[in-house]
């Protein structure tokens, strides 16, 4: 699991290698540049022309270094450099060595700033990840000028304007892809910043890892790895009543879809027994198309209305298709009141928006799974992402549940307040029942025992791995919810593998 710094932590990360390796700082550089390099020519042809514009800081001295070795590498190379900020020592070091090669050109007023047509790719080294404030001035207008030109735009480490740690304004690179040093970074992972940061990858540069093993943060990016390291081996003498028993609420009449897709899935998830409660009219559909499940019928011909009895499950998934007639949020006020720790979904997650009073009576150890239009009806609006991911931090705590809050890069929070970023998925997901899928995989992982965040990291992952696996196979426009549900086993497999 990937650690996600912030500002002054990677300056740390920086300076701690230098002083551990030990290596000097100018070294340091040449070795991110490098980096860039060895993804760069396995990407592009010398037959490019190559645009390098870079700031006065470190950030400009690793564009100088590229340069400079793009120019060994036989790539057409133009360098503009934007004057009047502070420069650093080794972007100084940098220029003396790229003026034996290519003399760049200077960036001062209004009228200096190119238009960039000629440049088949642009590299944008203008600021890195120190940036506190909008980009304003000269610096702006270079910025616009890039983003109107019609090259591809490579950002080195972070895009120039995206701030780390808050809302970024003014002008900022709308990169098509950013090549970010050793860890990624917070505003990687926001809807909001996806314009500007294009697809990012993190290059190895060599920064120490027993430093970053030590460092303390509150914010991670999941990996197979870590994943693999919290799923369980079954041992030769397991059986069905020791793998978890689970209770699914789902289902009302139109909607008996959403219950058979998070019945199929929890049963590809591992669950050692399931039932699903469904209303009277949804008996004959759950038996014929899930034959595995035990069904408990409700009372209530078309929705929920009252689960009997629900004390011998391990844990409890509920609101898939459920609707929200008046029984059924009696129903479900009802349910509340059980001990095993549930998965709150869809329907479910709409009641209690709107009977916030519910929100004190959901058991410990549960997970809340909203879609982005859900969370804002339990929440609020909000003002920007990272304030939308401030108000997942305080919903975690205060409800003291798991929240997973769904769509690219699907954010988990943990009741302490920490935040995981997923690594799977993609936008062929985004299609019906998809939700309804990953509602059966958490509580088939929450039953069997795992904890509410290993049980949300686990699941997300796998739902997304499951994805991504489907849309190499089928591709994005035709992915459907079944498809993730089929591709499970393979998910697994490859998790484990």
């Amino acid at each position: 699991m990937l650690k996600v710094l912030n500002a002054s932590q990677v300056k740390q990360l920086d300076q701690e290698t230098i002083n551990r390796e030990p290596i000097s700082s100018i070294d340091l550089m040449e070795r991110a540049a490098s980096a860039f390099m060895q993804w760069f020519v396995q990407h592009y042809k010398a037959n490019n022309k190559i645009g390098v514009v870079c700031g006065t800081g470190n950030n400009g001295g690793d564009g100088l270094a590229i340069a400079r070795m793009l120019k060994e590498w036989s790539y057409p190379v133009k360098v503009w450099i934007i004057k009047g900020g502070k420069e650093s020592e080794d972007f100084r070091t940098n220029l003396t060595r790229l003026n034996q090669l290519i003399l760049p050109v200077e960036i001062k007023e209004l009228v200096d700033v190119p238009e960039f047509n000629n440049q088949h790719i642009l590299i944008d080294s203008i600021f890195g990840t120190g940036l506190t404030r909008p980009i304003e001035g000269v610096t702006a207008k270079v910025i616009e000028a890039i983003n109107q030109s019609k090259a591809t735009r490579i950002a080195v480490d972070v895009p120039s304007g995206l701030l780390l740690e808050s809302h970024s304004s003014g002008a900022i690179v709308k990169a098509n892809y950013t090549l970010t040093f050793q860890i990624p970074k917070l505003s990687f992972f926001l809807p909001e910043n996806s314009q500007f940061v294009g697809q990012w990858q993190c290059i190895e540069i060599g920064l120490n890892k027993k430093f970053l093993s030590e460092i303390e943060t509150s914010a991670f990016y999941i990996d197979r790895a870590s994943i693999k390291a919290k799923l369980r081996q079954r041992s030769t003498f397991d059986h069905k009543g020791n793998n978890g028993k689970a209770l699914i609420v789902a289902g009302s009449l139109g909607k008996m879809g959403a219950c058979i897709l998070a019945a199929k899935a929890a049963l590809r998830s591992g669950i050692g027994l399931l039932t699903v409660h469904v209303p009277a009219m949804g008996y004959s559909i759950i038996q014929s198309t899930v034959p595995e499940a035990m069904a408990s019928v409700d009372s209530n011909n078309q929705a929920l209305s009252y689960v009997t009895d629900s004390s011998g499950f391990d844990a409890i998934g509920v609101g898939p298709g459920l609707g929200q007639s008046k029984e059924t949020i009696n129903g479900f006020a009802k349910l509340l009141e059980q001990s095993a720790p549930m998965v709150i979904d869809a329907d479910a997650l709409n009641i209690l928006s709107q009977h916030q009073e519910m929100l004190h009576t959901i058991p410990s150890g549960s997970i809340l799974t909203p879609h982005p239009k859900e969370f804002e009806r339990l929440v609020g609006s909000w003002k920007n992402d990272f304030h939308r991911l401030e108000k997942q931090k305080q919903l975690a705590v205060q409800s003291n549940c798991v929240v997973v809050l769904k769509g690219a890069y699907s954010s988990i929070v943990s009741p302490e307040g920490n935040v995981y970023f997923n690594s799977t998925g993609n936008p062929g997901m985004a299609t019906g029942g998809a939700g309804d899928v990953l509602t059966g995989i958490l509580t088939s992982l929450l039953a069997q025992g795992y904890s509410a965040l290993d049980a949300a990291l686990i699941g997300v992952f796998l739902h997304g791995l499951a994805g991504d696996i489907a849309a190499r196979e089928k591709g994005e426009d035709s992915l459907i919810a079944s498809d993730l549900i089929d591709l499970l086993p393979e998910a697994f497999l490859k998790v484990k593998s």
